[in-house]
């Protein structure tokens, strides 16, 4: 009597329990050599991406810095952080700051596409990787091809930002745990602390757990979710675009980290169970929840300082940023999700990306290296002498309250703007 393959893939409750385990120890080998290569180009370069956020002269320079600085750190949700502790110290204003929110989102995306490269053997694996790990990219790309300059022509980000940052600035925050970074963070710091401080060291071994877990997790993945699992995924999660964009925003707020949700559906698009299509609302959804940490900062910044005070003002600074990140990021979507041939766009991008990819693996390596590094050095080197008029609207608060003499940073003490009437 032959066995049919459903009987074949049917597991014992303890097979299973043993494999949920290993998914999850497998989960904490990934999330952990995310958290090694994020320190491993903080070690590296994270004065250099602190200073660079302190150099910009102009929008375009200020948005390709936040590329640059993001890449070099791989979190966006870091740099924004660092954008608006920066203007709430008064080094940098809201005009040179908006444009590095806006250029974070692109560079948050350069881990899910090394990410995709633990598959780099496979081919058809490797190909569906590349297309999951770069829908975010294009996304990104073309959310700031069409915002970036409505907003420095019509302040289309910036306004509502200010309107909104009226009635959240006295609120006051609080910072949250993040679970997946107490699991993580005591495990990199043993890493970090036998190479010495070393951040090659540090990336090496970030790189080398990258692929081991990504290997063990392809596995898994396929395994674990077969049949009822698997229909689950795709029908209930997955297959509604809205409850995979609000699953998006949740899972990033609580680990505040888009580059750790958005990086974990890169594999399950490599083995095959979910499609690009499927996951293109989560990272969406991610790029909402990754705008909440600099959102929680800013209003903790906001709330310290006696009310009128150059430190509140500055604050109340800081949360107009954070809210501009956010309405870039609801002014993408509504472009970019509910209309269908607009939708399409960057998913057959990213398909043509994966497919490009797969003809000479050295094209990916070659993406990563000049799209996230590259082209936005160059362009920062060759245009930071520019000079570019923008001058986005402040809240009512820092226009009553700021004295015409004193300017809310001490960039904007350098800078020579018009006048607001």
């Amino acid at each position: 009597m032959s066995t049919s393959p459903t009987s074949k893939q049917t597991l014992t409750p303890d097979s299973q329990a043993i494999r949920f385990l290993l998914l999850v120890l497998v989960l904490v080998m990934f999330f952990t050599s995310l958290e090694l290569m994020g320190e491993s180009f903080k070690l590296m370069g994270g004065g250099l991406a602190e200073t660079l956020l302190k150099m910009t002269s102009n929008p375009f320079v200020g948005l390709f810095i936040g590329i640059l600085a993001t890449s070099l750190v791989q979190s966006s949700s870091t740099t924004t952080t660092l954008t608006v502790s920066l203007v709430a110290a008064g080094v940098l204003d809201i005009a040179g700051a908006i444009p590095i929110v806006m250029g974070a989102n692109i560079g948050t995306s350069v881990t899910n596409t090394i990410v995709s490269l633990g598959s780099v053997t496979r081919k058809e694996e490797f190909r569906r990787a590349m297309a999951g790990a770069t829908v975010q990219d294009f996304f990104n790309f073309l959310a700031v091809a069409v915002l970036f300059p409505l907003e420095l022509m019509f302040q289309v980000v910036s306004r509502p930002a200010a309107y909104f940052t009226e009635s959240l600035a006295n609120i006051g925050g609080t910072q949250l745990l993040s679970p997946v970074k107490q699991v993580t963070e005591p495990i990199a710091g043993l890493v970090i602390a036998a190479s010495g401080q070393s951040g090659v060291i540090v990336m090496f071994a970030g790189l080398g757990l990258l692929f081991l877990s990504l290997k063990f997790l392809v596995s898994l993945l396929k395994r674990l979710v077969l049949g009822q699992s698997e229909r689950v995924l795709n029908e209930y999660i997955f297959g509604h675009p809205v409850v995979s964009m609000l699953l998006g925003v949740a899972l990033t707020f609580l680990v505040q980290s888009s580059s750790i949700t958005t990086s974990l559906t890169v594999p399950l698009v490599g083995a095959g169970i979910l499609t690009v299509t499927q996951i293109y609302p989560f990272v969406l959804g991610a790029n909402i929840g990754t705008t909440m940490t600099a959102i929680l900062a800013a209003l903790v910044l906001s709330s310290s300082g006696a009310p009128g005070t150059a430190e509140a003002l500055q604050g109340i600074a800081a949360v107009k940023v954070a809210l501009a990140h956010l309405f870039f990021n609801l002014y993408g979507i509504a472009i970019f999700l509910p209309i269908e041939r607009l939708r399409r766009i960057p998913i057959r991008l990213a398909e043509k990306l994966g497919d490009w990819a797969i003809t000479n693996r050295a094209y990916a390596v070659g993406y990563i290296g000049v799209v996230f590094f590259v082209i936005p050095l160059v362009t920062i080197l060759s245009t930071r002498n520019i000079e570019m008029s923008y001058d986005p609207p402040k809240p009512e608060l820092l226009e009553q309250r700021a004295p015409a003499s004193a300017p809310t940073s001490a960039v904007e003490a350098e800078r020579v703007t018009p006048a607001k009437g």
